[in-house]
């Protein structure tokens, strides 16, 4: 579980008290002090070994809509059996799909997903650290919706990304704190429906971010940039995707490319009802789909495949240098199980044959110190 976090213009907190690491030390001194000289040869400590790896941990869209809703009345519970997948990792995300209200009226679309406020407490409770709010069935109930949205975001036990009150509260990152490590978490939509027609945030009014190509991709990108600056690691979480696909479209593409030239070390998402390929793009780690997750319905074969991805990062160089899948399957109950065995063996190998789509690579690629 991560340790600790601060967010840019984001007021949430969660995490592993024990495992909060000290306050960074200001690089400035403060007025009316007198610098400190550095150490004779004799005072110098012996330098720091590299950080630890930092695991995170992703799965894919999240509601508690039909047969999932009852789960909620026990949120502590709710998610349990994804805890030991989850709650293992540094840090752990997933995309809630859902506006948080009870109030509203229907947008005008075919599919609407809400929950309460105590969605947000099941994640907790799982072991989620942050989740990306940004996606086209935020704004399912209008503003009324989006405005207990917006509350339930201010209350949350752990930070929500890709929403806000405005658009410098929706493209804010999470800064979460992880021994001393810093990573930033993004959140974005891309996805061309009623929502990012409707509701993408502006500069003095509510709603998503939106990560299309123009001024909503290029401030997504000077914001990346922006936090690569200051962060050790860098991760977007996009809802991006064509339905029904198992292989990425131009879009995806494009972005990832953009992101990783940016700065992110990781671009990942969900959105398509399908499970999409993964692996390295330079020093970029993209994963381009991580199917359905937490939901609701008959769910066919390909609908029903899914996993967490976990990925093995060094900090000092932002650089993800493993990443293993572990397969899924969404059951009637609408929440994933793992598969074992023959099946696990079959979903692990379909995992790794979507990469051929991908123009993206298995394996990371060597550093300059590492080549022949």
């Amino acid at each position: 579980m991560v340790a600790a976090l601060a967010i840019t213009l984001l007021a949430a907190c969660s995490g592993d008290p024990a495992s909060i690491g000290p306050p960074s030390t200001p690089t400035s001194i403060p007025s009316g002090t007198t610098p400190v000289p550095p150490p004779t040869p004799a005072q110098t400590s012996p330098a720091r070994a590299d950080p630890a790896p930092i695991t995170l941990a992703f799965g894919g869209d999240v509601h508690f809509t039909r047969q999932l809703a009852p789960l909620l009345d026990h949120p502590d519970t709710a998610l349990s059996t994804l805890r030991p997948y989850l709650a293992s990792a540094d840090i752990a995300m997933v995309n809630l799909e859902t506006a948080i209200t009870g109030r509203g009226t229907p947008a005008p679309k075919r599919f609407h997903f809400r929950a309460p406020p105590s969605a947000l407490r099941a994640l907790d409770a799982a072991g989620v650290d942050v989740a990306s709010l940004a996606n086209n069935h935020a704004v399912d109930y209008g503003q009324v919706g989006l405005r207990d949205t917006l509350a339930a975001r201010r209350g949350s036990p752990i930070p929500i990304v890709g929403i806000g009150a405005d658009r410098d509260q929706a493209y804010a990152p999470a800064y979460l704190q992880v021994r001393g490590s810093t990573v930033a978490v993004f959140g974005a939509t891309q996805i061309p429906d009623w929502t990012l027609a409707t509701w993408p945030a502006g500069a003095d009014r509510p709603g998503v971010a939106v990560a299309s190509s123009g001024p909503g991709l290029a401030r997504l990108v000077q914001a990346v940039r922006t936090a690569a600056r200051r962060a050790d690691v860098v991760v977007v979480y996009l809802h991006w995707g064509t339905d029904y696909t198992s292989c990425p479209n131009s879009l995806q593409r494009s972005t990832a490319r953009a992101l990783s030239r940016a700065g992110a070390d990781v671009v990942l998402g969900a959105h398509a009802h399908r499970v999409q390929g993964a692996g390295w793009l330079g020093g970029s780690y993209i994963g381009y789909g991580l199917g359905n997750f937490v939901w609701y319905g008959h769910n066919p074969e390909a609908g029903a495949r899914t996993g967490v991805l976990t990925l093995t990062v060094q900090p000092t160089s932002g650089r993800v240098s493993r990443a293993t899948w572990t397969p899924m399957r969404v059951t009637a109950s609408g929440l994933p199980a793992r598969q074992r065995g023959a099946t696990g063996r079959r979903l692990l190998a379909s995992w790794n044959e979507a990469r051929d789509c991908t123009g993206l690579s298995a394996t990371p690629p060597k550093l300059p110190a590492e080549a022949d």
